[in-house]
């Protein structure tokens, strides 16, 4: 079933974060990611705001946690851990 993987990110480090992303998105994309937002305008409703945020589209839960556990893009997270505050949650859509 289909899941979504939503990232909400402050960036504290735009050349850190920019070595994550240049690694990230060709990870997610090899293991059968699709990117359906990815930055671009947001307004904030409730809660804590992010300046951005992220949606990939995954077959499956699974397919989410294994691009995730990949060494690919395990190896872009190592750029992300001190260029960026952020969320990550992988959530299954409805049938």
């Amino acid at each position: 079933m289909t899941a979504y993987w939503m990232a909400r990110v402050n960036v504290t480090d735009q050349d850190g974060y920019g070595e994550y992303a240049k690694r990230a998105g060709p990870a997610i994309e090899m293991h059968g990611g699709t990117f359906l937002a990815r930055g671009g305008r947001t307004v904030s409703l409730e809660g804590q705001e992010f300046g951005r945020n992220v949606v990939i589209k995954f077959d499956s839960v699974e397919q989410a946690l294994a691009c995730y556990n990949s060494p690919e893009y395990q190896e872009a997270l190592s750029f992300r851990w001190d260029s960026a505050d952020r969320n990550v949650c992988v959530v299954e859509a409805l049938e």
